[in-house]
């Protein structure tokens, strides 16, 4: 049976469906791909498959609209692939499970795509019906946006000759938004060192974040997990002498943390301080984050009782200097357009390796005056 049945508008939300059945994380689209070639044969459409997956489907104008110029609808096929702690699911193989919530589409344990399914549905909903009088249309649909626009990057953008061209990646249905951004990518490397060391092995999480994309909810004021676990990391010096073994927070430069943990080795009788320190700090951020995220908590469970690598303290002294000081969320508002985001960045991701911890951020700027208005 069909989850998304009785939405409307029905054709759209059928192909959104469709899509949601087909694993189509970046890096992951040759299925997607193929799809959508499947699509347009069935449909009786011209269409253009690239060696990268990105596709391009044409239809005719409608009768009395072929003296207009052509129009380009573009999208995306790739989605960001983010999962709930704890489960399971396998992003490269499982399909979504969908359901409706409160009136909106979500999905189970994971993130749902609609950043861009939704555009793939609308594009391949107008593709097979001839309800709507159009000029010549040209869908394009690109892979691996999400991972720096490559796909868009290695279009051969001679198989268009739209004057016209409407992106469906958008935010708010019913607005239409005319403007430019620009992102980055950059990786940090920072060296370390372990030495043996022994005590207490205790994991300390940070979770019940509520995350996001790092370009569309940056200015929302939501926590980052790695930022806090620097302020964690940082304030706890002053509790008590303490080892940090490892670190791990998020899995994308542009998605903002929802959950980091690291593996502190203590003296035995310093325990009572650490879980004291946390219930404070927990207090602390929920208080903070009251608007945005009213779930925080900060964890400590215990380990075992053992000898571990743990990082030099001038290793350690580095990576809190790092996480303290690192640039993170709204750099600079516009100054022309009231809310609007102009510069931000994101540590999406930190994790300590045998020799470097390494660490992942995104930077985003708004680099042409934005017009918005309601259709």
């Amino acid at each position: 049976m069909s989850v998304l049945e009785n939405c409307e508008p029905k054709r759209v939300f059928y192909y959104f469906e469709e899509i949601s059945k087909i694993p189509h994380g970046s890096k992951n689209t040759k299925e997607i791909s193929d799809y959508l070639v499947s699509f347009a044969k069935e449909h009786q459409l011209r269409y253009v498959q690239d060696e990268y997956g990105n596709i391009v489907i044409y239809k005719a104008a409608s009768a009395g609209y072929e003296k207009l110029p052509a129009v380009i609808l573009q999208g995306h096929m790739d989605m960001v692939c983010e999962k709930e702690a704890g489960s399971n699911h396998d992003f490269e193989k499982d399909p979504l499970r969908l359901k409706i919530e409160d009136g909106f589409v979500t999905a189970e344990g994971t993130t749902l795509g609609a950043d861009d399914g939704i555009a793939v549905a609308y594009a391949l909903a107008l593709l097979e019906t001839d309800s709507y009088a159009h000029p010549a249309l040209e869908v394009v649909i690109t892979v691996d946006e999400e991972v720096g626009l490559l796909g868009a990057q290695n279009l051969d953008a001679s198989c268009l000759s739209g004057k016209y061209l409407i992106n469906l990646d958008s935010d708010e249905e019913g607005i239409l938004l005319t403007g430019c951004a620009g992102g980055v990518s950059a990786i940090s490397s920072i060296p370390v060192k372990y030495r043996n060391a022994s005590g207490c092995l205790y994991e300390v999480k940070i979770h019940g974040l509520q995350g996001g994309h790092s370009g569309m909810e940056i200015g929302k004021n939501r926590a980052n997990a790695n930022i806090l676990m620097g302020r964690f990391l940082y304030g706890l010096k002053e509790q008590l002498p303490y080892e940090l073994a490892e670190l791990e927070g998020g899995q994308k430069d542009n998605v903002i943390p929802r959950e980091c943990s690291c593996a502190l080795l203590i003296q035995p009788e310093d325990t009572e301080i650490l879980k004291d320190y946390a219930c404070r700090l927990t207090a602390e951020l929920r208080k903070e984050y009251s608007g945005s995220d009213a779930g925080i908590s900060v964890s400590v469970e215990f380990q075992e009782e053992t000898q571990i690598g743990v990082l030099h303290p001038v290793s350690q002294e580095k990576v809190l200097f790092y996480l303290m000081n690192v640039p993170n969320g709204v750099q600079k508002m516009s100054g022309n357009i009231p809310g609007l985001v102009e510069t931000s960045t994101n540590l999406g991701a930190a994790r300590l390796e045998e020799e470097v911890f390494l660490c992942q951020l995104w930077g985003t700027e708004f680099c042409q005056q934005c017009k918005v208005r309601r259709v």
